[in-house]
């Protein structure tokens, strides 16, 4: 049986669950999320804690079953805490700013890169060279966050570009007159 999916998924008291057939909604104070119950995955609950179980030892099933639990966690967490992911924008001119529901990124080009800021998601920016996004949906906060960074992805040689906060960019040597 699956490591992962046999712990039980503890929900605060401000989480609300609401299930209809395969479809479960889990509300919070950050926001709402649904997820479609796969089959052969069954979700209970009990004393405050969903509990994710399999109905047979199927190859498909049981590699469903510690994947569903591990994104009813990430739902729980999303809809009481959030998610974050911080960026920075690395060279000389290069900086953010935010124009209504838009994040306008001056990386070098000769004209200014535009990006929409979708629905349950919010950004940040601190300093014009950081930007934070956020949201409750782990992986929509990580997709937008890795579209800001595909505009200008850090180069080796001088380090320029948006990186997350963290990362280690690796660098090499330029060339070398013999």
């Amino acid at each position: 049986m699956s490591r992962i999916g046999k712990k039980g998924i503890p929900v605060p008291n401000t989480v609300k669950v609401i299930r209809k057939d395969r479809l479960l909604k889990i509300q919070g104070p950050q926001g709402e999320l649904s997820i479609q119950i796969p089959n052969g995955i069954e979700v209970s609950e009990a004393n405050n804690t969903l509990v994710v179980t399999r109905n047979s030892d199927e190859k498909n099933v049981r590699a469903l079953h510690g994947t569903t639990r591990s994104l009813l966690a990430n739902m729980v967490k999303g809809v009481t805490e959030g998610f974050k992911k911080e960026l920075e924008i690395e060279g000389v001119g290069f900086r953010a700013q935010l124009k209504g529901k838009t994040l306008s990124l001056l990386l070098g080009f000769s004209h200014a890169v535009d990006f929409p800021i979708p629905d349950g998601i919010t950004i940040q920016i601190p300093t014009p060279t950081q930007v934070i996004v956020q949201g409750s949906d782990k992986a929509k906060v990580g997709e937008i966050a890795s579209e800001i960074r595909s505009f200008f992805k850090p180069e080796p040689y001088k380090g320029k570009g948006i990186h997350y906060v963290g990362e280690t960019i690796r660098r090499k040597a330029g060339k070398t007159v013999a």
